[in-house]
């Protein structure tokens, strides 16, 4: 993932839609199949993008305050 330094408040908007889209699409995937192999792949990719979630959030709550 970028460091998504340079994004724009809107940009940072979009990504953040993205991600929690790609939260809720990985969480359908996984009550949808079973196996422990799956179970841990899809458990690894929800830990990173609830980890871009939280940095992109981080930053949107950064650039609002300093709009203040």
């Amino acid at each position: 993932m970028s460091n998504g330094s340079s994004l724009s408040l809107d940009q940072l908007e979009d990504r953040i839609a993205i991600v929690r889209d790609n939260i809720r699409q990985l969480i359908e995937q996984s009550a949808a199949q079973s196996g422990a192999g799956d179970e841990e792949r899809n458990a690894d990719r929800l830990a990173e993008q609830q980890a871009e979630l939280d940095r992109l959030t981080k930053q949107r709550d950064a650039m609002l305050k300093e709009r203040k």
